[in-house]
């Protein structure tokens, strides 16, 4: 359903935008998160914080056209990762101009699973990383087997 070519546009477009290869102080690196034409570099997380203005946007999960429900998402990523994610969709559904119930139905499927997959990579992924990190510490610490010393058991 994605076209390959239509994202590499929007890449291509956003890195012109934000001026490929600058971070904001912060190191927000994504060229969707920072304001176009900004120097310094500043993203859109760091420019509302100066301005004392909310950090989240209310992001649209269905898309705007197919059902009211919004949540609280980081600007940043609501920039870069579910409104990126959205424009992958079929712009039919996206868009829904006739206000079809199936297409709505589609749009609230297709925007669980974005939602879902933007979770997973902020509230677990990260649990996999640091035991990664740590069983390779304790590798280096105490040994290969190190769990045999601590009478744990693997898998």
């Amino acid at each position: 359903m994605s076209d390959p070519i239509k994202a590499a546009k929007r890449r291509a477009t956003s890195a012109r935008r934000a001026g490929g290869g600058k971070q904001c102080k912060c190191g927000e690196d994504r060229f969707d998160a920072l304001i176009p034409g900004s120097n310094p570099p500043i993203c859109a997380g760091c420019q509302r914080a100066e301005r004392g203005q909310s950090p989240a946007d209310q992001h649209h999960v269905a898309g705007r056209a197919n059902h009211g429900l919004t949540i609280p998402i980081p600007v940043n990523d609501h920039r870069s990762v579910l409104s990126n994610a959205q424009h992958e969709w079929p712009q039919r559904t996206l868009k829904n101009p006739d206000r079809s119930p199936l297409l709505a139905a589609a749009a609230c499927i297709r925007g669980l699973i974005d939602t879902i997959k933007y979770l997973l990579d902020e509230l677990i992924l990260w649990i996999a990383t640091f035991l990664e990190k740590l069983d390779a510490a304790l590798t280096e610490y105490f040994g290969r087997r190190w769990w045999t010393q601590f009478g744990f058991e693997s898998g």
